[in-house]
């Protein structure tokens, strides 16, 4: 993964980089089906990217891999790649070596779906104990393009420098979050990450507040959880870490093996999950919480105040 980090590392970090550079990209690669559609905002446009890995010779489900962010870089404040780019530079990474395992006979048992957008000039809002990226298009906007009805999983991967919450350089991931409820970290998970990193795993807590829609009012630790608030399938969060706070609007923080550790685990979690030997939730006792509980897809809405 790492020739692959750093290919993508130096073509997003470029004031004039767009998503057609990253299709030329993805073309040594010989993938096919990549989508790249340009779209307005408020505060300007970006550059949303889907590429689609398709499976090998046997049929499995379909995995997704999200790269959540605000904006690859902060210009004209800032120049360079800023932290957050993190979650475009391991999906695009994955992507890359999903195709060029592909072309090389190791093709998965299902289809991998890839998803990100390419902004280097996104505008940046205030949050604490460090400054967010902000995005040239809303919450919705982004989750309308990078998610597809056709995943089956997600792992939404999200540079999460800027807190006090976990202070570990490298990488976490986070339990599984599926309609409005927050289920136990996935021990499969657990297992790769593990292997991945030689480490034991590390788990990014996050509250019923991560998990809601942005614009509601709450404090959310970022957008990491977002795409949980438009899909069925399971989400889960790949974190990139920082040993302490980081602003997601920072010049020379992405850290190169770290980046490609994540990606590696992500990389991973495609193989087993798409050949059905990873599991994101236990299906009967999300089962047995909805009978016991009710639905708590109120929880993917913007909600409404009580009186």
């Amino acid at each position: 993964m790492l020739r692959e980090i750093q290919d993508v590392m130096d073509l997003l970090d470029s004031a004039r980089v767009r998503g057609e550079d990253v299709r030329c990209l993805l073309d040594a690669t010989a993938v096919k089906d990549v989508v790249v559609q340009r779209v307005k905002g408020e505060e300007g446009a970006t550059d949303f990217i889907k590429i689609r890995i398709p499976a090998g010779e046997r049929r499995g489900p379909t995995f997704g891999i999200i790269g959540r962010l605000g904006g690859i870089g902060a210009r004209p404040h800032k120049l360079g790649l800023v932290s957050d780019a993190d979650g475009a530079i391991v999906a695009l990474a994955c992507a890359a070596k999903l195709a060029k395992m592909a072309a090389r006979g190791d093709g998965l048992r299902g289809d991998v779906i890839v998803t990100t957008h390419i902004c280097p000039n996104a505008p940046t809002q205030p949050h604490e104990p460090a400054p967010f990226m902000g995005s040239p298009v809303d919450i919705a906007t982004m989750n309308r393009y990078e998610i597809d009805p056709a995943m089956d999983a997600i792992l939404s991967v999200d540079t999460t420098k800027g807190n006090w919450i976990l202070n570990h350089r490298g990488y976490a991931i986070t339990p599984t979050v599926k309609e409005g409820y927050i289920l136990r970290t996935s021990e499969d998970l657990l297992d790769i990450m593990r292997i991945v990193s030689n480490e034991p795993p590390v788990v990014l807590s996050i509250t019923t507040q991560d998990i809601t829609p942005y614009g509601n009012g709450v404090y959310h630790i970022n957008s990491i959880m977002q795409p949980a608030t438009a899909t069925k399938s399971p989400v889960v969060g790949v974190a990139t870490t920082a040993s302490t706070p980081i602003p997601g609007s920072a010049t020379g923080a992405n850290q190169v093996f770290c980046l490609e550790m994540a990606g590696r685990f992500c990389v991973e979690v495609a193989k087993a999950f798409t050949a059905e030997q990873c599991h994101f939730y236990d299906e009967k006792e999300f089962a047995r919480l909805n009978t016991l509980y009710g639905s708590m897809t109120h929880l993917q809405t913007p909600g409404k105040a009580q009186t």
